[in-house]
């Protein structure tokens, strides 16, 4: 039983921040806390308020420390009545300096222990005393948490979590630990309970998903047996998976493009630089050859697959050369959408020790270079899928249009049409009718 001398009536709100790995941990602290309380729609409306935080760029964790000053002034006014916890990334980095930071806070948990939260606001309620747990229990959270209580139609599921790379400017492995690979029972159990709950589409979830590595009967599963497993539930009509690591994408992986139909025509293969001497710098552990190789036997086993991206722009020592090579190497791929930032040096990293002496102003120019380019490529991609038929997978209203449904294409793109709600968790066969700044406008055909 909550206690109402701590505003714990039991509802709590969730605050993501960051990548698509953060938006299913959000998810799974609701269900941690669903047993217990109830979701609020907004803070305003909670008991409990947590943040799910990002550390990837100093940017998202800064942009924490705002929201959580909002937050204090929102505990003041209640009388001290309102438990804030922060999790995540910037959690497991800082730990109790956020106490010293944000003394206000009741709980700090890392990504490894969400599913210890109720425990956490009950020892908060009956000490009266902070509490961080920020330590790295392997997979433990996945046997504590209970099955997902919500199924949209797209549903994530993690497949294994951390990072051991140790790319010089990444975090992860810092915040989130070394790389752990889920039970393939476990793996498979989630995604058959979103199945059956109405999801049709599942995205598989890892820093690097396709370094997934795990002991079954008979040997080691990896990620393309994980898929060719995934693909015979019932009720799973599309796959996606992200993010990869070039390094781990192997023949078995491109092979199961050719041989696997319910793998979308679409993947997410962050390259970060189209410069060799930048990319060893950056200890990334493959070449640009090496990674075109990989694009162009992808093009051979899956015809018309879209490609997107991640870059990094203004990485300490790179010159105009290098930059030349990353702009060359966008216009030789044709990538899809891609996101592209500036470097942004983090706390620990080998990285946050180069020298880097290009001005930001350089940095900055160079960036909306990179971002013009892939912009206009994806417009071309946009603007050749005009008149062709896409199955869309509708996943709700859309946020303009009266009576116009949002969903995502097979190659991720995004696709508003005009139809009733009863199509929501339904594919559809859509006629792309225009291509507008940010998603494709279609005309419905048929529901499949």
């Amino acid at each position: 039983m909550w206690d109402n001398r701590l505003g714990m009536s039991g509802k709590f709100f969730v605050r993501s921040f960051g990548c698509q790995m953060n938006a299913y941990d959000s998810a799974r602290m609701a269900d941690a806390l669903g047993g217990r309380a109830r979701a609020a729609a907004s803070a305003e409306e909670a008991e409990i308020v947590l943040f799910n935080t990002c550390s990837v760029r100093e940017k998202a964790q800064e942009k924490v420390f705002s929201e959580l000053g909002r937050a204090r002034e929102l505990k003041e006014r209640r009388g001290g009545n309102l438990i804030i916890g922060v999790g995540g990334c910037v959690a497991s980095q800082e730990g109790e300096a956020i106490l010293e930071r944000a003394p206000f806070v009741d709980i700090v948990f890392g990504p490894q222990t969400l599913h210890r939260l109720p425990e956490m606001i009950e020892r908060r309620r009956q000490s009266g005393e902070a509490q961080v747990d920020v330590s790295f229990p392997e997979i433990e959270k996945f046997d504590k948490l209970p099955p997902p209580s919500f199924s949209p139609p797209s549903a994530f599921v993690s497949a294994m979590e951390g990072c051991s790379k140790y790319c010089s400017f990444c975090v992860v492995p810092y915040t989130r630990g070394e790389e752990v690979s889920r039970p393939l029972a476990g793996v498979l159990e989630e995604m058959a309970h979103h199945a059956a709950n109405g999801a049709r589409e599942i995205v598989l979830l890892g820093q690097n998903v396709n370094a997934y590595r795990a002991e079954a009967e008979g040997g080691v599963v990896d990620f393309a047996a994980l898929l060719e497993c995934a693909a015979c539930i019932e009720g799973v009509e599309r796959l996606r998976f992200t993010t990869s690591h070039p390094a781990e994408f192997g023949a078995r992986l491109i092979d199961a493009f050719a041989k696997i139909p319910k793998l979308a025509d679409h993947v997410h293969l962050p390259v970060q630089s189209g410069s060799d001497r930048v990319l060893a710098a950056m200890k990334r552990g493959y070449t640009v050859l090496e990674y075109k190789s990989i694009i162009r036997r992808l093009r051979r086993a899956r015809p018309g697959i879209a490609v997107s991206s991640d870059f990094i722009v203004g990485f300490p020592g790179e010159s105009e050369k290098d930059f030349a090579q990353t702009l060359a190497l966008v216009g030789e791929i044709g990538f899809d959408f891609s996101y592209s930032f500036l470097y942004s040096p983090r706390p620990g990293t080998p990285a946050a020790r180069l020298p880097d002496d290009t001005p930001l102003e350089e940095k900055k120019r160079r960036l909306a270079l990179l971002q013009e380019k892939l912009e206009q490529g994806g417009r071309t991609i946009s603007e050749e899928m005009v008149g062709k038929t896409e199955t869309v997978l509708a996943e709700g209203r859309a946020k303009k249009g009266r009576g116009f449904l949002r969903g995502r294409a097979s190659n991720n793109r995004a696709v508003n049409f005009r139809g009733e709600d009863s199509l929501i968790g339904e594919m559809a066969r859509v006629r792309i009718a225009e291509a507008t700044a940010h998603a494709l406008r279609g005309e419905l055909l048929r529901a499949q």
